[in-house]
């Protein structure tokens, strides 16, 4: 009989997780997508989008959908659904592996500070500077406080709202982007700072790259304290980890 695995999806490890597990003789996967972009990536496995309501109704999608397993490779991020995932796999007593990225670590050159939150990330600007922007739209409160400060932001579809920032372009973009697209995109708007979340793994580096090559300072806003419980950082961790449940 096949196992059924409930993978937590929504970044590119995910995704190629989902497609090695597709592999795997007598594995059902069914993957979890948050919704929160317009044309996600739709990996091998039986699609699922959208929120759970909480714990308990995780719970008990687990239970129905008599899930033998949980891997949460959600963004780093994404502390609520982790928080969840948690919580519901413990309820229904099914194990669960968090994949998560490894962190970045800085090379000579790199230029980093390290804020706890978006507010101390806008805090840190120099005045009238000209930011790149990619934290994401729930983050764009935070810098909307710096009417000083011109920002390029970047996201993966229009948004729906207009953004509350003072003075910004637009641009949008799915990665992974190529270090040669980033320094052009640097150069064009003239940026002089880069701000991003510290979320790791190899897609999101070239930016950081291409700051270093500028000498361009990067503000990263640290990750928030991973999950409890066992983790991996590569895709073929998770594998082995899923062909050894019994």
């Amino acid at each position: 009989m096949a196992r059924t695995v409930l993978l937590l999806a929504g970044t590119a490890e995910a995704v190629e997780l989902a497609r090695r597990a597709a592999a795997l003789p007598d594995l059902r996967v069914i993957v979890s997508l948050a919704g929160r972009t317009r044309d996600p990536v739709r990996p091998p496995g039986d699609i699922r989008v959208g929120g759970f309501g909480g714990a308990a109704a995780l719970a008990r999608f687990i239970e129905s959908e008599k899930i033998a397993a949980v891997i949460d490779a959600t963004h780093p991020f994404a502390t609520r659904i982790s928080a969840n995932a948690a919580a519901a796999a413990a309820e229904a007593g099914r194990p669960r592996l968090v994949l998560t990225r490894p962190p970045w670590t800085p090379t000579a050159g790199d230029r980093w500070q390290m804020v706890a939150d978006a507010a101390a990330a806008a805090a840190a600007l120099a005045p009238g500077a000209r930011a790149f922007l990619t934290t994401g739209r729930r983050d764009m409160a935070a810098f909307a406080t710096r009417a000083d400060v011109h920002y390029v932001v970047r996201l993966i579809d229009p948004p729906a709202m207009p953004l509350s920032l003072p003075h910004f372009d637009l641009t949008l973009g799915r990665g992974p982007f190529a270090v040669a697209d980033e320094r052009a995109l640097l150069a064009a708007h003239n940026i002089d700072v880069v701000v991003t979340k510290y979320s790791g793994g190899p897609a999101s580096r070239p930016k950081l790259d291409a700051a270093r090559e500028a000498a361009i300072p990067v503000i990263l806003i640290d990750r928030p304290p991973p999950p409890a419980g066992e983790t991996v950082t590569t895709v073929d961790a998770a594998l082995a980890w899923l062909a050894a449940l019994a």
